[in-house]
């Protein structure tokens, strides 16, 4: 049983007798009054464990978008039901709090009460026996994953408002939190150049890696050796041989999910910025979706210790969503990567010479420690392009130079040289490395596969 207001208000409503008559014995049957008072209207009230709760939210939602959870109340109890309804979620999805009444009345003003961001939504019903309702909560989330709902809580109050029975209910749900993909916004201008690559304006390269697209005459400054001899031997003119952009070529995405991914890169509206993980799968996001769109195969995996997700077969259509769907799950874990075993993944989903594309920490230490003796491994069979985010806020102390900040400007500055040495290093094993802030890696990895393509080393 618990008590509200009106009980403390009635209890404090007791020193106008005991002023009027001072004794002790006023006092005690005041006391007793209010403890009645509450005790019988706790038991009047409906019971809270005699109400059936269904909870509905969606299969999925995208980061950064809202979704809504619905509590479907029906009161069972015989009484009438005077109620607060608390839906309860983790702290990683903002709540909005509304309130429902009567019927089947939803949620009132619920796009206005999502602007406030509590960890639970109260719900104020009054049902009578058989009577149900629909409670509708706001959603935010704030982090992708998985996400569980937590308990409802049903405090039943008496016709008096003094005291309430209260129970705390399971009412399972899941919300799946997609990534949010943001940086789809750049894959419009990255499709024109694939188009304008591909066929609108003739691409004439020669090397491995090409297609042959087509014949035409011979023009001053073609290379001699795109001549074909025997299509010439038929014409009058000399006709030379017209390349573009290999097609239908395998693009494997490896996300390294260990110890270095979990670090938190920049700062959030909280303070805190996401993993290092998020941003990877950004960029791995933008690239399949433009590879798939150059008629290339996909592949992604997130390793490390173990596999713990892996998207192939899909293309079109299904590949965003079959993507989206299996990252959203992955989750950095505080173990150091196994690099050979990561060798071990890419020979054994890629027998022929792709892409290899190795979304990871560019940290001396894990170079040192592994991913370069990956690269010597794959840069002989596959084209091997390393892509590491860079962290903003080491930008920004970089940019510092009062006299509070000039060491951490130095420091970050030796951080830099760092990591442009051990970049230098890759590039000389073979691999092409791209290093960019969170919001420029996406684009810029796309920028990396369209002028390899374009150049015809993949």
């Amino acid at each position: 049983m618990t008590i509200t207001g009106r009980a403390v208000l009635l209890a404090v409503a007791g020193l106008v007798p005991v002023a009027l008559w001072p004794v002790p014995g006023t006092v005690v049957a005041w006391a007793g009054f209010v403890v009645v008072a509450c005790v019988a209207d706790a038991l009047i009230a409906a019971s809270p464990r005699r109400v059936e709760l269904t909870r509905h939210v969606p299969p999925s939602v995208r980061l950064g978008q809202g979704a809504t959870s619905e509590i479907a109340v029906v009161n069972l109890g015989g009484r009438t039901l005077r109620a607060l309804v608390r839906d309860a979620w983790p702290p990683s999805v903002a709540v909005g709090a509304a309130s429902a009444e009567g019927g089947d009345a939803a949620g009132a003003a619920v796009g206005a009460a999502a602007a406030r961001t509590v960890r639970t939504a109260r719900h104020h019903v009054r049902l009578r026996d058989g009577d149900g309702a629909r409670l509708a909560t706001p959603l935010l989330p704030t982090r992708r994953g998985d996400r569980a709902a937590g308990p409802v809580t049903v405090r039943s109050f008496g016709p008096l408002g003094l005291a309430a029975r209260q129970a705390t209910l399971a009412v399972p749900a899941r919300l799946r939190v997609l990534p949010e993909f943001s940086s789809r916004r750049h894959l419009p201008s990255r499709l024109a150049r694939l188009r304008e690559m591909d066929g609108r304006s003739a691409v004439q390269v020669r090397g491995e890696g090409t297609e042959f697209d087509s014949l035409r005459e011979y023009v001053v400054g073609d290379d001699v050796r795109s001549i074909d001899w025997r299509a010439t031997a038929r014409r009058a003119d000399v006709v030379v041989r017209t390349w573009r952009p290999e097609r239908d070529r395998r693009v494997l995405i490896v996300l390294d999910s260990g110890r270095t991914s979990a670090t938190r890169i920049g700062s959030g509206a909280g303070g805190t910025g996401s993993p290092r993980l998020d941003a990877s799968i950004e960029a791995a996001l933008l690239l399949a979706a433009l590879a798939d769109r150059a008629g290339d195969r996909v592949q992604v995996l997130a390793f490390d210790r173990t596999l713990r997700a892996r998207v192939a077969g899909a293309s079109g259509r299904r590949l965003l969503p079959e993507l989206a769907d299996a990252l959203a799950g992955v989750e950095p874990r505080l173990l150091e990567t196994d690099w050979p075993g990561l060798v071990g993944q890419v020979r054994t989903h890629v027998s022929q010479r792709a892409l290899v594309v190795l979304l990871t920490a560019l940290d001396p230490a894990a170079v040192e420690n592994g991913l370069l003796g990956v690269v010597d491994q794959l840069a002989g069979t596959h084209q091997v392009v390393v892509a590491g985010v860079a962290d903003a806020e080491v930008a920004a102390l970089r940019a510092g130079r009062d006299s509070v900040s000039v060491y951490d400007a130095a420091a970050a500055a030796r951080g830099d040289l760092e990591h442009a040495a051990v970049a230098a290093v890759l590039r000389r094993h073979g691999a092409q490395v791209v290093e960019a802030l969170p919001e420029t890696l996406p684009p810029a990895l796309a920028d990396t596969y369209l002028s390899l393509k374009a150049a015809g080393r993949l």
